[in-house]
């Protein structure tokens, strides 16, 4: 029997299974007020797309719709798989809400106030940090201001600023992140990516996902279930690697061939292949190894890890 103690269950997995449990509301909490910087009292859960045990569960795709106190929605969604309309995706999400939590016949000052917290583990767009946050704001096209709230609607809505009538978007681009932080939000975002929860966690949330959110907690049948989840993260990552791999490789080549062999057709067609050849075996050596290592301080076997990624007993006990 594997030791599982001091190993936790990814945060997607709890999304679908533990954290709809009020008892748990406080991880949820953590997290949310991690995020957002202010306090944050999850009132309940509400219904929101279900992400069913069926073929096209592969795609590990789980979202968990909140309230707080205020009457505000969270949409949280995690996504393993890459899909290239996911910002269309992210509008579509907050815009079903609007409608779906608004009775017909109510005054638009009724319509809730949302923030949809999406959770990549994909290069999405052209970006290289971390956490990107997007609102709604209206700006003179001739001199720049910023357009405001009246008295009245600051007094008779409670906000401050245009912006917060709107909804709110957070993408958390976690896959590459790695590093341990003193900082709060890193501290979740190490955790989203890792797994892993050091001692010396500090940020709301995660002394309760070390208390909540144990492997050693869950019986066989869950476990089974859980590697099976996990055994099909690992193959999209592969797919998603290799992909990076391929599109990184392609442009250095490129820009390598242009600048040595300008105007030399022949050479540059040569060169393209070659280095194609070189990013598709590169990154898929690199995404088995991230694969390998990150499901190894999950407590996964070898067995099941060797399984998934095709590297050896060998190679995977030296990680």
């Amino acid at each position: 029997m594997e030791d599982l103690a001091n190993k936790y269950i990814r945060f997607d997995w709890a999304m679908k299974r533990l954290l709809r449990d009020k008892a748990n509301f406080g991880v949820l909490e953590g997290f949310l007020t991690t995020l957002l910087n202010e306090e944050i009292k999850i009132n309940k859960l509400l219904e929101s797309e279900s992400n069913q045990e069926d073929e096209f569960d592969k795609q590990n795709r789980v979202d968990l719709l909140a309230e707080n106190d205020k009457g505000e929605l969270f949409l949280i969604e995690v996504q393993n798989n890459s899909e290239y309309a996911y910002f269309q995706r992210m509008l579509f999400g907050t815009s079903k809400l609007v409608t779906e939590y608004i009775n017909r016949g109510k005054g638009y000052g009724l319509i809730r106030k949302i923030y949809s917290i999406n959770i990549v583990y994909f290069n999405l767009g052209n970006g290289t940090d971390v956490v990107y946050h997007g609102k709604t704001e209206f700006r003179g096209i001739h001199n720049g201001e910023l357009l405001n709230l009246s008295p009245f609607q600051k007094q008779k809505f409670k906000v401050d600023a245009v912006s917060d009538l709107y909804p709110e978007y957070y993408i958390l681009k976690v896959n590459d992140f790695d590093k341990w932080s003193k900082v709060p939000l890193e501290q979740w975002i190490y955790f989203l990516n890792t797994g892993n929860i050091p001692a010396d966690a500090t940020a709301p949330g995660l002394s309760e996902a070390r208390e909540k959110l144990q492997l050693v907690r869950m019986s066989k049948a869950e476990l089974d279930a859980y590697y099976h989840h996990l055994d099909n993260v690992v193959i999209l990552r592969d797919n998603i690697v290799t992909a990076r791999g391929e599109g990184r490789l392609e442009g250095r080549a490129e820009g390598r061939l242009e600048g040595r062999a300008e105007g030399r057709a022949e050479g540059r067609a040569e060169g393209r292949a070659e280095g194609r050849a070189e990013g598709r075996a590169e990154g898929r050596a690199e995404g088995k190894l991230e694969d390998a290592k990150n499901l190894k301080c999950l407590g996964v076997s070898i067995d099941i890890i060797a399984k998934a990624t095709g590297l050896s007993a060998e190679e995977i006990a030296k990680l």
